[in-house]
């Protein structure tokens, strides 16, 4: 069957657009972005330091942008060099479709400009960022198993294994604080 000239297969964009991507594409990127999200806000969140929550929540934001982007580029220049030519509307999609990656910090930067806006502290929004983040590495862990065909219990072994990814960055930001 052939290819239609707006399917790029090594980027893993549909013929559809952005939103109409296969589940375990997005799932992926929005592991990802957890856990980059995660990452960031323990290592923002310094204690002695003076809290800035907006300006962590916008640390938070641009490097999930910048590391999605950075993504869906190194797809382009992927395909560049395997010779396929200059860029096409299909490689911008290939950029375009990282949004999941920016979309998973989100929730991060809401509790940071909530904290920034007055309505509780830096710290306990960080930490309560680094639980959520931890349980919705979980869900999206379990629902990715489930959408390739694994079992429940299959499915929870895994969304656990993608939890403990939370768990070691708060460990890890225990540890160091």
């Amino acid at each position: 069957m052939p290819e239609r000239a707006d399917h790029d297969p090594a980027a893993g964009v549909a013929p559809r657009g952005i939103l109409r991507r296969r589940p375990e594409r997005w799932l992926f990127k929005g592991i990802y972005g957890l856990v980059l999200a995660s990452a960031l806000v323990a290592a923002l969140d310094v204690p002695g330091e003076e809290a800035n929550p907006g300006q962590d929540a916008l640390w938070v934001l641009l490097t999930a942008l910048t590391s999605g982007a950075a993504h869906g580029y190194a797809h382009v220049i992927a395909q560049r060099a395997a010779g396929g030519g200059t860029a096409r509307p299909s490689r911008l999609r290939a950029v375009l479709a990282e949004w999941p990656l920016a979309a998973a910090v989100l929730p991060t930067v809401v509790l940071l400009l909530a904290a920034e806006a007055g309505w509780w502290a830096e710290e306990p929004a960080a930490d309560t960022a680094l639980v959520l983040n931890t349980v919705l590495l979980f869900a999206l862990g379990t629902s990715a198993a489930r959408t390739a065909g694994l079992g429940r219990l299959s499915s929870c072994r895994a969304g656990t294994l993608d939890m403990l990814i939370g768990l070691v960055i708060i460990a890890a930001d225990a540890l160091i604080e």
